[in-house]
């Protein structure tokens, strides 16, 4: 009776992964048929970092945590949305298109866990708390159970007789998944799955591929942190780790297993050694050493990194000596570098010292000897493993070849500095609304109202925002935020006694930051005469030339420029946890002109990512951008009994005065509005179209016949194109 090592008699482990293997199981295993290198048809890392959607393609069997590539299994077409923005007075309205899809992922060919991170075109989409950096409706997870039902969204598209229920496949399904991010398109997805807790033992993937075929892991190892299945039959899946672990089937009273070199199990004596094999005694021993050349001079070992999110690495082990051949190995398992670099050294020593082969002659005694077994051999050195045994002519034939020594000692290994992208939470949303002077020389016709936003996290985004139609309580969708913006609170109050045409060197604002990532500079006083630094404090604009960092998000501002924009009115009355905002064009939001209506309060809600709740912020409008500023250099002088008053105007588009010539009106026409003020009162009101008025002896008796006498003061306003504006005040007395 012969019998082969290693090899399964018929197909038994040759049909395709979660088929009906076999019944029937051969007495011993070949490792030159079960394990024969040919064309590779298995896992390959980059299989498993790309996404397809093609019919028939392979979905892996996942065992561990990996990170894996999907196919996409259903999808919806691209859900259309439309923005209009704009449209104010002189500009045009501008139309912007954002998409969305719903789509399935299948994921693994066995039950998983579940599904902790996922990669959208190699940037973070879903962190490790579960949280979402971009919108999306709905997120389902299909852990592949035997009694999974059909989803509800597929059901709906397709009827729910033609809906699968994918029992036994992992799969997700996105909902709405808005595609702004990725091109408006699907992107390219990759998921941190979870299908078992903790270190899979190799011989239980084996058991699992083989339908127990293969006796699971007795707690002898090895062991992988994940491992992605696939290949056209049992001997594709577990090709690489064979390969990588140097392993080898044995079949015994326990069944079928599969097993590393291990311990010594016996000695073969010289008296067992030489037999007579068909009626006459052959040679007892048979030495054969193969070339050197033939060994690999390098080995490979690509794999995946889990502390560098499961991307591929590669770890080599080289020897001196001749030869040129190399190998590279494809193990699609989650291997930190120090593993990974070990299994290359073992490798290749594995490879070196498996080039001696010994071929024995026994007698009898050796069929107590089990295919697989290490052993020593009198005369011989180091360690061998039985390949074949067969019996013949009342005499043992027993193949051997060569294993390294136990515990290969393998160098430092080090994976390489990872690039890995934060994941930071989304948080809740703050939001600040603003009616805003006019930003620079431009001629508004509209207010300017625009909103800012971010996060107390660093993760923060964006977040929707919807004005609020106080008549009928709806909703009025104006599109996205911005770029977050830099907001805070003031720690303390701003001192309110400053000039507004000075630096203000006496100040200090000390502000609370959201969040450590926001950050502040200095900037010389050139670049704040360029409009650098400005900031919105309560109602004031001001500028700072110093920015010094106090603690992880608490900041000390000096060097400052007071009451810029004409809000000289806003400098006193200041008080601490006031709102702060540093006036970045680029995370400013314009209100669309329509909802920004002078005389009005507008109401905005904002929507982000991690909101559990409509986050809201309201204004009263009153238009600063598109009114006068008000008059300077107010004068008073006596003439005739009465009171000569005069002013200089100022301009809303005249900040740079690059002419020395008077600024330019900004107004359809010039107009002034004089109140006379008594104990809080208006007694006297006239308009005049130059800056200056006489407050004549006949008027003045008029207005004594009424009582009024003493200190009174005189509130010039300009009167602008869409209203009046803030007074200019001059003291008097009658």
């Amino acid at each position: 009776m012969a019998t082969v090592v290693l090899t399964v008699v018929g197909s038994v482990l040759g049909g395709p992964l979660g088929a009906t293997i076999g019944a029937a199981i051969g007495q011993a295993i070949d490792q030159n048929v079960l394990f024969k290198p040919k064309g590779r048809v298995g896992p390959r890392l980059n299989d498993l970092r790309i996404q397809t959607s093609r019919y028939g393609d392979q979905i892996p069997k996942i065992f561990g945590s990996m990170r894996v590539a999907g196919t996409v299994i259903w999808a919806t077409d691209l859900i259309e949305q439309r923005h209009t923005s704009g449209g104010g007075k002189g500009k045009p309205k501008t139309t912007t298109y954002t998409y969305s899809a719903s789509f399935a992922v299948a994921i693994s060919a066995r039950r998983i866990a579940g599904i902790d991170r996922i990669w959208a075109d190699g940037n973070l989409l879903r962190g490790a708390a579960g949280d979402f950096k971009t919108y999306i409706s709905s997120f389902r997870v299909y852990p592949g159970s035997e009694d999974q039902a059909a989803d509800y969204q597929i059901a709906g598209a397709v009827g729910l007789a033609n809906a699968s229920a994918h029992r036994g496949m992992a799969y997700v399904v996105f909902q709405d998944l808005v595609l702004t991010d990725f091109g408006n398109r699907i992107p390219s997805l990759t998921f941190e799955v979870i299908a078992e807790n903790g270190a899979v033992p190799v011989a239980d993937i084996a058991n699992d591929l083989s339908d127990g075929l293969i006796a699971p892991d007795g707690g002898g190892g090895p062991f992988v942190m994940g491992y992605a299945a696939s290949g056209s039959g049992i001997a594709d899946a577990l090709l690489p780790l064979v390969e990588g672990y140097s392993l080898a089937l044995r079949t015994g009273a326990a069944g079928t297993g599969i097993i590393p070199a291990g311990p010594i199990e016996a000695n073969i004596p010289a008296d067992m050694i030489g037999a007579r094999f068909n009626g006459r005694r052959e040679k007892g021993a048979k030495l054969m050493r193969g070339r050197a050349e033939d060994a690999p001079l390098r080995v490979s070992m690509r794999h995946y990194d889990p502390g560098r999110d499961h991307q591929a690495g590669v770890q080599m082990a080289e020897r001196a000596g001749p030869g040129r051949r190399e190998e590279a190995l494809d193990l699609p398992a989650s291997l930190d570098a120090v593993s990974a670099r070990a299994l290359a050294e073992a490798r290749l020593h594995s490879l070196w010292t498996g080039r001696r082969t010994l071929e024995l002659r026994c007698d009898w005694r050796a069929l107590g000897l089990e295919p697989g077994a290490v052993v020593t051999v009198d005369s011989e050195n180091g360690r061998w493993r039985i390949e074949r045994s067969e019996w013949e002519g009342m005499g043992v034939r027993l193949s051997l070849r060569q294993v390294g020594g136990a515990g290969v000692a393998a160098p430092p290994a080090d994976g390489g500095a990872p690039v890995l992208q934060a994941d930071q939470l989304h948080g809740p949303t703050s939001l600040v609304i603003a009616d805003l002077p006019m930003p620079d020389d431009t001629l508004l016709t509209a207010p300017l109202v625009a909103v800012a936003a971010a996060g107390a996290q660093a993760g923060w985004r964006a977040a929707e925002l919807f004005v609020e139609d106080a008549a009928s309580a709806a909703l009025i969708s104006i599109g996205g935020t911005a770029l977050p913006a830099i907001i805070g609170t003031t720690a303390g109050a701003l001192g309110g006694a400053a000039s507004a045409a000075l630096f203000d060197l006496g100040s200090t604002l000390d502000v609370q930051l959201l969040n450590s990532a926001m950050q502040l500079a200095n900037a010389d006083d050139a670049a704040l005469l360029r409009g650098a630094n400005l900031a919105l404090v309560g109602n004031e604009v001001i500028q700072f030339g110093l920015a010094n960092q106090t603690g992880p998000t608490s900041w000390r501002l000096s060097r400052l420029l007071r009451g810029r924009r004409g809000t000289e009115w806003a400098m006193a009355g200041h008080s601490a946890g006031e709102p702060i905002l540093l006036l970045d064009q680029a995370s400013l939001l314009p209100v669309p002109t329509a909802y920004a209506v002078m005389g009005s309060t507008l109401l905005v809600d904002a929507i982000g990512i991690g909101d559990t709740a409509p986050v809201k912020a309201s204004v009263a409008v009153a238009g600063q951008a598109v009114l006068p500023l008000s008059p300077v250099h107010g004068t008073a002088v006596a003439v005739g009994g009465g009171w000569q008053l005069g002013w200089v105007r100022r301009s809303r588009i005249g900040w740079q005065w690059v002419d020395g010539a008077d600024a330019p009106l900004g107004e359809e026409q010039e107009q002034y509005r004089i109140d006379l003020v008594k104990s809080g009162g208006v007694y006297r009101s006239v308009t005049t179209s130059s800056p200056q008025w006489t407050y004549d002896a006949a008027m003045i008796a008029v207005d004594h016949g009424l009582g009024i006498s003493g200190p009174v003061t005189a509130q010039v306003r300009q009167i602008g194109t869409f209203g009046a504006g803030r007074p200019a005040s001059i003291a008097l007395s009658i």
